[in-house]
């Protein structure tokens, strides 16, 4: 069966975007580019929203670039080989491989997905990321927490979100960033 990870990167104040939309203050470095690689590496299927589709589609030829750094093109590998499905009401179609567009989150359909699935499943977005929350899909909360405050914008957990976490590893990074894996608990 497999395993649904919401991994994101977020603000010491709990924001993945700023009140305007911005998140350039979340760029990973070298270091912590190449752990999320190493994380994401087994994601067998990516569930994202179409914002987060939308910022991240640029893999699909980003990391093939010449001159890349070995952890740019090493993830763009990771992007190119897993499948996508991106939930969204308003896109016609998608400009990268092994991607499908679903009109709506279907949480039924994410369980089975689940029950279908051998590797890891990461869901990205935090409005998406929300719905797969409140239906009780997710298995594994991944957050790399920035050391900047924000104060305002889109959260990475739910207000309102009433959840019981496991902490099961913890990394601190050169740049300040803190990785905090958690398993969510029944």
């Amino acid at each position: 069966m497999g395993q649904l990870i919401y991994s994101g990167i977020a603000s010491l104040d709990g924001y993945v975007a700023d009140r305007d939309g911005n998140f350039s203050w979340s760029e990973p470095d070298q270091e912590v580019h190449t752990f999320i690689n190493d994380l994401e590496r087994d994601v067998a299927t990516y569930l994202f929203g179409r914002r987060m589709y939308q910022v991240l589609s640029v893999w699909e030829t980003f990391g093939s670039t010449p001159g890349a750094p070995d952890y740019i093109q090493d993830y763009g590998r990771i992007w190119q080989g897993a499948d996508k499905v991106v939930y969204s009401s308003s896109l016609t179609s998608v400009d990268t491989a092994r991607t499908r567009i679903e009109r709506a989150f279907d949480a039924e359909a994410v369980r089975k997905l689940k029950e279908s699935t051998a590797g890891k499943i990461s869901i990205g977005g935090a409005t998406l990321a929300a719905a797969a929350l409140q239906a009780g899909l997710v298995d594994e909360c991944q957050l790399f927490v920035n050391p900047v405050a924000v104060g305002g914008g889109l959260r990475f957990l739910p207000d309102g979100l009433n959840l019981r976490l496991d902490l099961l590893a913890e990394r601190r990074f050169g740049n300040g960033v803190v990785y905090l894996r958690y398993r969510v608990l029944p």
